[in-house]
């Protein structure tokens, strides 16, 4: 037995390290062909030359075939990408701890409601112009919003009342979803002219309007988000046991829900807060990454942020890629492929008596 296991750990441990390996390497890959393709063609060499010279020192010249790169790499291309990797790891890994919380693997932010709950809140930020936290506004409204969303969904459809009953969750995810929209609905009616076209893009998802001051918005929240759940892996292996057996083995079961459900909500209104809401990342990811690797959170959480970060980063490459002028919206895309996942995923789950 003891050298059985010998031999297995050695090929796990060699599979995982494979696993990140060829993530990072994609996601770096992807990265380049984000910022080197685009509507506007530029030469591959200006476009480097863009990406060394603020570390070189040299100078672009407005108007240039280089100051032209140099406009494109960093005011459009980069902060993009970048965005989209934020993005995508927030939502992926706020996905993956949402189904550790509930037990189910059906959650996730968009179809539970929790990202169209912080949806509603930045909607209100704008359309009701407060301002009282100046940039911070949207980011923390949706933050509230989606953690008041959260703890609800929460309280509705607690797992060790309801375990292992998906169709509760799902019909409560349908309500929150309905509620938030209608009440969405309601002040896009109320909003000006100007106002609309700012909150176009929420029912849809878009990253069009991304520039440096949201990334670095984004940035320490998602950051900070990220790196907090990453340390609750063992909390939630141990919460999948069971709320009685986690807390015979120590956990804080009320505590633990707390900071779960504060840090899903706040990497959801991070995504959500300048890119509207974007479907399905939360589901597809985590799912792909549990088949791959099994259901234990330590290698689960970190590996769903970064195939979720490379996933919104290539929709986002074929959203302004695939019908050159226009852009079609990226939540278009990521329902594209998550509505036809979810289905799958139901009817497996059906098939095999709901386990």
């Amino acid at each position: 037995m003891t050298t059985l296991t010998s031999t297995l750990m050695p090929s796990r441990s060699s599979a995982l390290h494979r696993l990140y390996t060829g993530l990072l390497l994609a996601m770096l890959a992807g990265l380049v062909v984000s910022v080197m393709s685009g509507v506007v063609q530029v030469p591959s060499q200006e476009l480097l030359a863009a990406l060394i010279a603020p570390f070189s020192g040299t100078t672009m010249q407005t108007g240039s075939e280089s100051g032209v790169a140099h406009a494109v790499l960093w005011e459009l291309r980069l902060p993009r990408a970048l965005m989209a990797l934020l993005i995508g790891a927030s939502l992926a890994m706020a996905g993956a701890a949402m189904q550790g919380l509930f037990g189910n693997p059906l959650a996730d932010p968009g179809i539970v409601g929790v990202s169209s709950g912080a949806s509603l809140g930045a909607v209100m930020i704008i359309v009701l112009r407060i301002d009282v936290l100046g940039a911070w506004t949207l980011p923390v409204g949706a933050f509230c919003s989606g953690f008041v969303t959260t703890w609800l969904i929460y309280l509705l459809a607690r797992p060790s009342q309801f375990e292992g009953d998906n169709a509760r969750l799902l019909l409560i995810g349908i309500a929150i979803n309905a509620v938030a929209g209608a009440m969405t609905g309601y002040l896009t009616y109320l909003a000006s002219v100007e106002q609309l076209e700012s909150l176009m893009f929420w029912s849809m998802g878009s990253l069009a309007s991304v520039g440096w001051t949201p990334v670095l918005t984004v940035a320490p929240l998602a950051l900070v988000g990220l790196v907090l759940l990453r340390r609750q892996a063992i909390p939630l292996d141990l919460l999948a046991l069971g709320e009685r057996q986690a807390r015979h083995a120590g956990v804080d079961v009320t505590r633990l829900r707390r900071r779960l459900i504060a840090l899903t909500a706040l990497l959801t209104a991070a995504a959500v807060a300048f890119t509207g809401t974007i479907g399905f990342i939360g589901l597809v990811v985590p799912h792909l990454m549990r088949t791959l690797i099994g259901p234990g959170h330590r290698h689960l959480l970190p590996l769903s942020a970064i195939g979720g970060g490379l996933l919104l980063m290539l929709a986002d490459l074929g959203a302004r890629s695939l019908d050159p002028p226009n852009e079609i919206p990226i939540g278009i895309l990521t329902a594209s492929l998550g509505g036809p996942f979810f289905l799958w995923l139901v009817a497996r789950r059906q098939a095999g008596g709901g386990h």
